[in-house]
């Protein structure tokens, strides 16, 4: 399994997710996080993502999981995942993008293929803490009431939870995550904590905070 978790945007050290790509590589970026803002401004902060993964030598092309929704009538999602070396995972509302992922069958297909190591995958924030086994207490700096039914099961693939943006000043939701770390604390829920700049990096059995 190899996994580039970073707590905003590309972290401090990207060179450490192209190190596990092929030259070139073919990344699927999912930016579902951002659904609930308006359109014009998600397509801004699409290419955005998508320039700066260009300046890393990366070739990025968009998956839009509302494209492939509902998963039984949608096109073949597996066939698409297959033409692509990554994933980046954009922040934004982690309970958005876990219904996303829901709906287009994603989270479906997509353990097996990160556990299998045919893709490699990255982002920040949300798109780290969807991973986890549970979502529950990221309602306290996300807002779970954008979506109709909240998921509270994560995808699994990391042990604890994941918590990005602390201690770091200027981010907008550093104070709110403060709250979930201090759930965390109190009932015993095991968690990764990460500053802006910091990134999980997990290579097989290697782990390491960068």
């Amino acid at each position: 399994m190899k996994l580039y978790l970073s707590s905003f945007r590309l972290g401090d050290h990207p060179e450490r997710w192209v190190a596990m790509l092929p030259p070139r590589a073919r990344i699927g970026v999912i930016c579902n996080a951002i659904d609930i803002v308006e359109p014009v401004e998600r397509e801004e902060k699409v290419r955005a993502e998508h320039r700066w993964l260009v300046e890393l030598g990366l070739l990025p092309t968009e998956i839009d999981l509302r494209d492939f929704a509902p998963a039984k009538t949608a096109p073949d999602l597996p066939a698409l995942l297959s033409q692509f070396d990554g994933l980046w995972v954009r922040g934004g509302n982690v309970f958005t993008l876990r219904t996303a992922m829901a709906r287009s069958g994603l989270d479906q297909v997509l353990p097996e293929l990160i556990r299998s190591e045919q893709l490699v995958y990255a982002g920040y924030s949300a798109g780290g803490c969807v991973l986890a086994p549970s979502l529950r207490g990221l309602e306290l700096c996300d807002d779970s009431a954008v979506v109709d039914e909240v998921l509270w099961d994560g995808l699994g693939l990391i042990d604890e939870a994941f918590v990005p943006h602390l201690d770091s000043p200027g981010h907008p939701e550093t104070d709110l995550i403060d709250k979930v770390r201090d759930l965390y604390e109190r009932t015993g829920v095991p968690y990764v904590g990460l500053r802006d700049g910091q990134a999980l990096v997990i290579d097989g059995d290697s782990r390491e905070l960068v």
